[in-house]
């Protein structure tokens, strides 16, 4: 069924434009301008190279296309996004995003998809991200990867995405920006961008804060985000890149199903109580050189150093508080040439990333740091790996062939400070090929397939040692293994472009079946309230992404993306510890063979409808309406319990003024238009089942922008 599904063309989720500031107005943003799929160039596949010509999932999201949306979190601007299921618990902070059912396991943060910020790596070494610093106001373009890469980079069995800020504007400009909405949410904030012959320049500052739809939910940020570029030659690039985010977020806690009928929106009791919260602050400093050499230029060279700085105070059962200090780099070489009279590239490039700090554990008094130090342990991960990528021309302007491996060691050092005697070290290492054919039916036409394998080290967070395991007094789970699997995609993808056409001149499409078989996938569980993870054995996840994008007529567009996953567990036997009516502990080995994976809905389905008209000179108009089905989600690998399916509809209008030199763009809309309930975000695995945490009620919000360029 799938093989045949997998050949299906449709619509996909497309709009690449060309990158420019919110501030740049010119005849170029014409809706009815043609775009061809091959124009587009990404790189985050560790080269640069035209959509069309990688036998990868790929979408790229210019910054123009959600200019008039709520600008919050991720999931405002990629939930149309084909095979990505996004569950946002508090706007963009400890957003959980999966790609093909990769990073659905983690109930805080993101896990098995890469993250990048301009090519730097967001996510730390053992693979564990946070995207406080990701400001939706200053990205100019987002690539987004879908499928195994992890022979391309370290933990990234689903893919890669990156978030890449705005420098490619033409002109000079400031920008004041500013949003609010319904439950106290305001957003507001400078983007300037000052540009040159050999420089250009952008700052952004964003303050963002909201009381929250639910109890114990308030959070404020402060983002700044900047980037340097320099151009001392025709065929060189520098690059530097500068973040820092400042903020504080309060966690109102999951509830249990009769907790959440009665009251939806109330705070779990536990998490006010010991004021559940994260205090953040954090900066990188980022330097990135690019230069191609040769006679013909056809060799690239580029290499990468950064440093980082994370402090976080967490408050849960104890008050933590954790120091980080990281260095990391990159370098790769391409040499692009002919081989037996064909085009060839070749690659090879190398990461690294070491991060160190202590952690501290202190008593939490309702929400207050106890004066005695209970603890302080000092953690160090590193990360090493080395790649290569091959792409071989067989049929010239028509079959390529791709050939990737990257081998990657990935090692744990835990120290307790306070016994110092007690010191465990881990360590994983793994080759992961992967070989691709990407075949062009037309120019503007491919039919791709690849199969590899992947390769994902458990977390620091993930390797806390539970009171069953083989050595129970070990600092780290000594029987955690990293997950590995086996992963096979087919895919058809393309544009059917007639500029000349006055209906369906411009239409995009992919359609992808894939089939990942896992061993040993890491999946979390609690004892007696604290979270620990371990391996369920094998895995099968087969599933299909369809998505499209069609210019109906001039100004009328329509979006498509339809997600089908069936992931379930073949074999799993789950140790469960329980108390008994007179408090013993009782313990009993449970069989999740045939049970489906939690926190991932079978149907996912995204469809938009958005008008785009010039209503006088200067003056343009826009209307969107978005209809997102999820169906219903079980919470536990048990599947005891299961989330309703839910519907909802947004609706968003917007102006946009070109006054010459000043521009203002003014936009409003309405989420949840029927105000519906639903569960936004599933806590897999509470032990007191306390999965659910809902989504926000109808909500409302404004957008004002002040755009001046010289």
């Amino acid at each position: 069924m799938f093989r045949r599904l997998s050949a299906v063309i449709a619509f996909c989720i497309w709009l690449p434009l060309n990158s420019h500031s919110q501030s740049e107005r010119s005849t170029e943003r014409d809706t009815v301008k043609s775009y061809q799929v091959e124009e587009v160039v990404v790189t985050a596949t560790r080269t640069s190279k035209k959509i069309i010509d990688v036998p990868y999932s790929i979408e790229r999201i210019d910054h123009r296309q959600y200019r008039f949306d709520k600008k919050v979190a991720v999931n405002d601007v990629l939930e149309s996004v084909p095979g990505l299921f996004l569950q946002s618990r508090y706007g963009n902070h400890d957003v959980r995003i999966s790609i093909r059912g990769f990073g659905s396991r983690s109930n805080s943060g993101i896990r098995g998809v890469r993250i990048l910020l301009d090519g730097i790596p967001e996510s730390e070494p053992d693979g564990q991200t946070r995207i406080e610093a990701i400001d939706f106001q200053s990205i100019g373009r987002i690539e987004v990867v879908k499928g195994n890469l992890s022979s391309l980079y370290s933990n990234a069995p689903g893919g890669v995405i990156n978030f890449i800020n705005d420098v490619d504007f033409l002109k000079s400009s400031a920008v004041n920006f500013n949003e609010f909405g319904s439950f106290g949410f305001r957003s507001n904030g400078l983007k300037t961008g000052i540009r040159s012959e050999k420089y250009g320049f952008l700052l952004t500052y964003n303050y963002h804060q909201a009381r929250g739809y639910r109890g114990h939910s308030d959070d404020y940020w402060h983002i700044v985000n900047t980037v340097l570029e320099i151009s001392p030659g025709d065929d060189s690039n520098l690059w530097i890149y500068g973040n820092f985010v400042d903020g504080l977020l309060r966690l109102p806690g999951s509830l249990t199903r009769v907790q959440f009928d009665q009251d939806q929106f109330q705070p779990n009791a536990r998490d006010v109580s010991r004021d559940s919260k994260r205090i953040t602050k954090k900066g990188r400093l980022g330097l990135q050189f690019n230069t191609f050499i040769g006679e013909n230029k056809n060799n690239e060279f580029e290499v990468t150093g950064y440093g980082t700085i994370k402090y976080f105070e967490r408050t849960a059962r104890t008050y933590r508080i954790f120091n980080r200090y990281g260095l990391g780099g990159s370098a790769r070489y391409v040499n692009r040439t002919e081989f037996l009279g064909n085009d060839n590239e070749f690659s090879v490039g190398g990461d690294l990333f070491y991060q160190t700090g202590p952690i501290e554990e202190y008593e939490n008094i309702n929400g207050k740091k106890g004066d005695i130090l209970d603890g302080i342990t000092d953690e160090t991960i590193g990360n090493v790996g080395i790649y290569f990528q091959n792409t071989f021309n067989l049929i010239e302007g028509k079959l390529d062939f791709l050939l990737t491996g990257r081998y990657d060691k990935v090692f744990f050092d835990s120290k307790n400070l306070l016994l110092e005697v007690q010191n465990d070290t881990r360590s994983f290492e793994s080759f992961t090929p992967k070989a691709a054919l990407n075949y062009k039916l037309a120019p503007s036409v491919a039919a791709y397939t690849s199969y590899g394998i992947s390769f994902d080290s458990p977390a620091f967070n993930e390797m806390d040692n539970y009171p069953t395991s083989s050595k129970p007094t070990s600092l780290l789970n000594p029987d955690l293994q990293p997950q590995k699997s086996k992963n096979f995609e087919l895919g058809l993808k393309g544009n059917i472009s007639d500029p000349g056409a006055k209906y369906f001149n411009n239409i995009f499409f992919e359609a992808t079946f894939f089939n990942s078989k896992i061993d040993d996938e890491i999946v979390p569980f609690e004892v007696f309230g604290d979270a620990f993870f371990r391996n369920s054995a094998k895995t099968n996840r087969s599933g299909l992404e369809i998505g499209g994008n069609v210019q109906m007529v001039r100004g009328l567009r329509l979006k498509a993306a339809y997600t089908f996953s069936d992931f379930t567990y073949e074999k799993y036997t789950a140790r469960t510890m329980d108390l008994d009516s007179t408090g013993n502990m009782v313990i009993t080995d449970r069989d999740f063979g045939g049970n489906g994976v939690p926190s991932v809905p079978k149907h996912n389905l995204s469809v938009s409808l958005s008008y785009e008209e010039k209503i006088a000179e200067g003056i343009i108009g826009f209307a969107k309406g978005n209809y997102l089905n999820i169906s219903g989600m079980f919470t536990d690998d048990q599947n005891t319990e299961r989330t309703n399916a839910y519907q909802l509809l947004n609706s968003t209008f917007g102006l946009d003024f070109d006054l010459g030199s000043l521009n203002i763009l003014l936009s409003g809309g309405v989420n949840n238009v029927f105000n519906l309930t639903y569960v936004a975000f599933v806590n897999i695995n509470s032990a007191s089942k306390e999965f659910y945490e809902a989504g926000e009620p109808r909500n409302y919000f404004a957008v004002i922008n002040l755009g001046y360029r010289l």
